[in-house]
């Protein structure tokens, strides 16, 4: 059962206006998935208004049965063709009403458009107040999520028959997100990176055509998507190991130092704890460990959000003020990178419970 009720709820808890109208253009914006909770419709030039008491679609005939068939009881759907008949349904309304839109999302020509539509006594930005919202995850959301996160596992679990050498790493993301989707996500969350050897050092590196070499870093950070919600998660293997090597002893122990970073903020998170000071509990013990060899190689902040978005509006990082709170999920995703030798990041999602935070 969709918590909408309680959505429009914590909406209004913060937004003082009288109504938000949210607008999708060719795009649609994550918060109008966050309301309406569907999962299947394209929805482009759909407008969401969204008061106290419930929720109005306005979209075209060609969505109209699809958004029918998903609605929840806060909804009513209108069929709308856009244009004057837009402009009427908006005015009878919003008219007279203070209105928040999604300034994050909304382009100003659709935005100056709207606004003389629909008549409305003033617009407010109501972004912050979906930010918040949207923070801490209710049950159905946390329970996608959690789905979206075995997706991935099961994949990374699945990944490694296809390693061989010479395989590009273009051809093992394409790979990848193949698995992914054979195991039920309905898209990869962002575009999946693959890094071999020194490209493993970059954490945002676009996959390539670099070829797989043995005793080589493969580092996979990819997500899936289940039911609008996103996972995010990394690993770092070692492609068939020389383990006599000073290289394998070298990528082995950069391994085992990020592993333990990350569970020592795993260890730190708890409901009041800032996000800068997990933060530091994982930069702080990779900067000592081995006297300061890896100082100054985490050069990320430990996590983000994760929700219908990846990247879910508050950070943990050595700048974050975000304050923890039960029912939020964040990644914890500390890495160590030598430039022209390679980069080991982990990275798992984590909610955070009463009594600390739990990999999902």
């Amino acid at each position: 059962m969709r918590s909408v009720a309680n959505r429009i709820a914590r909406i209004f808890e913060s937004f003082k206006g009288d109504a938000v109208l949210l607008y999708n253009t060719g795009l649609v914006d994550s918060n109008f998935l966050y309301m309406s909770g569907f999962t299947s419709g394209i929805f482009e030039n759909s407008t969401l208004i969204v008061t106290r008491r419930g929720m109005l679609l306005l979209t075209s005939e060609l969505e109209y049965d699809t958004a029918r068939s998903q609605m929840p009881r806060e909804m009513t759907v209108e069929k709308c063709a856009g244009g004057k008949q837009l402009g009427d349904k908006l005015s009878a309304h919003l008219r007279g009403k203070v209105v928040g839109v999604n300034a994050d999302f909304l382009p100003y020509k659709h935005f100056i458009n709207l606004k003389k539509l629909s008549k409305a006594k003033g617009f407010i930005d109501a972004s912050a107040a979906f930010s918040d919202a949207r923070l801490i995850k209710d049950p159905d959301e946390i329970g996608s999520i959690r789905e979206a996160v075995n997706i991935v596992k099961r994949s990374f679990a699945e990944i490694d028959r296809y390693f061989k050498e010479g395989i590009t790493e273009k051809e093992l993301a394409a790979e990848f997100d193949y698995i992914m989707r054979k195991h039920g996500a309905a898209e990869p969350s962002f575009k999946t990176i693959i890094a071999f050897g020194k490209n493993a050092a970059l954490p945002h590196h676009a996959p390539d055509n670099t070829r797989l070499k043995e005793n080589e870093f493969v580092l996979i950070d990819a997500g899936a998507k289940y039911k609008n919600y996103c996972s995010d998660l990394t690993r770092t293997f070692i492609f068939k190991p020389d383990t006599k090597s000073e290289k394998y002893r070298r990528m082995q122990d950069m391994i085992e130092v990020v592993r333990k970073a990350q569970s020592l903020a795993l260890k730190a998170i708890r409901p009041g704890e800032e996000g800068s000071d997990i933060h530091k509990v994982a930069a702080d013990y990779i900067n000592s460990a081995h006297n300061g060899i890896y100082k100054g190689k985490f050069i990320h902040g430990l996590g983000h959000s994760i929700g219908i978005d990846v990247h879910d509006g508050a950070r943990i990082s050595s700048l974050a003020k975000t304050k923890l709170e039960k029912g939020m999920i964040f990644s914890d995703e500390p890495g160590i990178y030598l430039v022209g030798f390679g980069g080991v990041r982990f990275e798992d999602d984590v909610l955070v419970e009463e009594n600390g935070g739990r990999f999902l």
